[in-house]
């Protein structure tokens, strides 16, 4: 009886949690399509017109192409900075070790108000002018966090004599990282690729700190159009689009991270 209490009780709290998560998402899906600019129910007819006016509005459209831009600017320093740290923690011993990896995670750690401020008093103290720039410095601050977890995660679970052992039948340090270590380190790669980019298009905290006047993500858009009752049914429609384009780039991300952990297993058994 104990066990089937527990199993009531601890599935009773899942579904409860599921639908406090995700029905609000559900809605805004929903009411991206009501005919009507008020949110209420039962809706007075179902229509695509927030969409069309959405694609068609010069304001959001630029706002997000900035955010993509600023995406993939964040992800490509964090994707080169994250796995060259991963690199040095996975293969050699120094000096403070825990205090620097301490100080490489802190970013994710901290809420993105505290990042937004700390970062911006530093640029305004050494008189940096707040622009697009300054937004991709503050993202891949935690952008660096998400690809050097995923790719230490998967270089301790790579043998170090597998490198080894390319270097002894003759090739080079390039080739060695090429046909050895690249392949075993790649979906790692990918994943922390792919959760930089989400998160960096949907970051609005951080951007709202380090964005100058002429820097508006699409983000930072629907914190201002939200305001305004008559676009409100447009910033649903926003929101539904980000909604299609970040669930299955982060879904492709835990996938492959999943994969990361069955082959680990495999070698293991």
């Amino acid at each position: 009886m104990g066990g089937r209490a527990e199993k009531i009780v601890f599935g009773s709290t899942s579904v409860l949690v599921l639908l406090f998560l995700y029905v609000p998402l559900f809605l805004i899906v929903l009411y991206a399509f009501n005919e009507s600019t008020i949110n209420s129910w039962p809706f007075p007819g179902f229509s695509t017109r927030w969409f069309d006016r959405l694609f068609h509005d010069p304001v959001p459209r630029e706002a997000a192409w900035l955010s993509v831009k600023i995406a993939l600017a964040s992800t490509a320093f964090a994707l080169v900075l994250g796995t060259t740290m991963a690199f040095a923690f996975a293969r050699h011993r120094f000096f403070g070790r825990e205090v620097v990896n301490f100080a490489v995670t802190l970013p994710i750690i901290l809420p993105g108000v505290i990042t937004g401020v700390a970062l911006a008093s530093f640029f305004l103290f050494t008189g940096t002018d707040l622009s697009t720039r300054t937004v991709i410095v503050g993202h891949t601050t935690f952008c660096i966090v998400l690809v050097f977890n995923n790719v230490l995660a998967r270089l301790r679970r790579v043998s170090p004599s597998l490198e080894e052992a390319s270097r002894d039948l003759g090739a080079s340090g390039w080739q060695t990282f090429r046909h050895v270590t690249l392949p075993s380190i790649r979906t790692a790669l990918v994943a922390g690729a792919l959760l930089s980019l989400a998160l960096s298009f949907d970051e609005i905290a951080v951007t709202f700190f380090l964005a100058g006047a002429d820097t508006t993500t699409l983000p930072l858009w629907i914190l201002g159009a939200f305001r305004n009752s008559q676009a409100v049914p447009e910033v649903n429609a926003a929101a539904t689009v980000i909604l299609v384009i970040s669930i299955p780039m982060i879904a492709l991300a835990a996938y492959l991270m999943r994969e990361e952990g069955s082959v680990a297993q495999v070698r293991q058994e």
